[in-house]
């Protein structure tokens, strides 16, 4: 759900309203940071995202052009626009067990592993569905946002949106289905 002050941020946004400005990104950024970590799975490239959002959000409102409704929705929108942008540069890279840390400091390093090895999976998972398909997913189940916003990130209409969710979930269940169908089995 949106913050029942969204629309008065707007308008003092508007007006360059330090106080304001220091506000939305205090109640945003925690927010866009862990989804943009879902999606690229590295602390400073979520900065970057978040640092970036900001920045084009700021550069909007100084044009002109910036939202006039929906302010959660712009910045999710800016954000995922900002990753599918450094995806297309740069593909993420797969995880070697290297790359986790199996330190003493966790009971179980297995665990860990494994989380990190699902983690991975399902963000490799999500990038093989459209990104419309991977931004409803991500701002519907983990973002926990409703349909209206959801329909406003995208700029599609709500009914749009469901027959978007539902494909998505249908892909995505392939996807994962298909994966494990190709794991070869310990022998």
């Amino acid at each position: 759900m949106a913050s029942p002050s969204e629309q008065e941020w707007l308008q003092s946004a508007q007006r360059f309203d330090p106080e304001t400005l220091g506000a939305i990104y205090d109640f945003y950024s925690p927010r866009l940071y862990a989804y943009a970590m879902r999606l690229l799975g590295n602390r400073d490239l979520a900065e970057e995202c978040v640092a970036e959002t900001f920045a084009r959000f700021l550069h909007a409102l100084h044009i002109g052009r910036g939202p006039q409704q929906h302010l959660q929705a712009y910045l999710y929108r800016t954000a995922h626009n900002w990753i599918t942008d450094r995806y297309r540069r740069q593909p993420p890279p797969t995880l070697n067990a290297d790359d986790v840390d199996l330190s003493t400091s966790t009971p179980n390093p297995e665990a860990d592993l494994e989380a990190a090895w699902m983690r991975q999976r399902l963000r490799r998972a999500l990038w093989q569905l459209t990104p419309d398909q991977r931004q409803v997913i991500l701002l519907r189940f983990v973002e926990d946002l409703d349909n209206e916003t959801v329909a406003a990130a995208l700029q599609k209409p709500v009914g749009a949106v469901k027959a978007l969710q539902h494909r998505a979930l249908a892909a995505l269940r392939r996807i994962l289905e298909r994966e494990v169908e190709n794991v070869p089995s310990p022998s």
